[in-house]
């Protein structure tokens, strides 16, 4: 199920239906299928996709150039290798004036508290000690793409980038509903790191 806060989101940020979109990294394909209910045309991609989901990279997608109206990516461009081929890709993939519509969560924001917090609700949530925080830290940071580096890409392959809203992202990480309103109080007192990151790149 899609998180409706994200839905609301990425339809306030996409052109109106029946638009032709991308959607990078879809997943199980739930938000694909809900935009395809508000009306518009999907295209989702993820290698390791479910079965409502074409199984294909970003940078061998084959599809015409300029194909498509905008382009969603909802936590999915911090895992995207090799990551200056899949962005070229995606450059070509838009016409000039198209939006990419980013969700993600930044990696350099996750410090050992934020860590510490998610380990301790995925224990309580499924009654398993979880990895060492510092480690978890560390094992995210060597294999994750920071929303800086992404930025510098896309602005790399010819987009212009929209400002950064910042906000919460735990909450949604593999945790039981309702959380979202702990983290939120949390970061409102400086406990926790605002993990999570929404913008809009425009195609040049």
């Amino acid at each position: 199920m899609t998180d409706p806060d994200v839905l609301r989101f990425v339809t306030g940020a996409l052109p109106a239906p029946p638009a032709r979109v991308l959607e990078v990294g879809a997943g199980d394909g739930a938000l694909a299928e809900a935009l395809r209910e508000s009306g518009y045309e999907v295209v989702a991609i993820d290698p390791a996709g479910g079965p409502a989901v074409e199984q294909v990279h970003l940078h061998e997608l084959d599809e015409p150039d300029g194909s498509f109206d905008a382009a969603v990516a909802v936590l999915s461009l911090h895992h995207v290798e090799p990551l200056p081929e899949s962005l070229d890709r995606l450059a070509a993939l838009l016409p000039s004036g198209a939006r990419v519509v980013v969700d993600e969560f930044d990696i350099a924001c996750f410090d050992e508290r934020a860590a510490a917090w998610w380990a301790d609700q995925r224990e309580l949530a499924c009654g398993e000690p979880q990895e060492n925080p510092m480690a978890l830290v560390r094992t995210k940071r060597d294999h994750l793409h920071s929303a800086a580096a992404l930025r510098s890409g896309l602005q790399r392959s010819g987009f212009a980038l929209g400002p950064v809203e910042r906000g919460p992202y735990l909450y949604r990480w593999h945790l039981p509903p309702g959380l979202r309103g702990a983290e939120e109080q949390l970061i409102a007192v400086d406990k926790l790191p605002r993990t999570g990151v929404r913008f809009l790149a425009v195609r040049s």
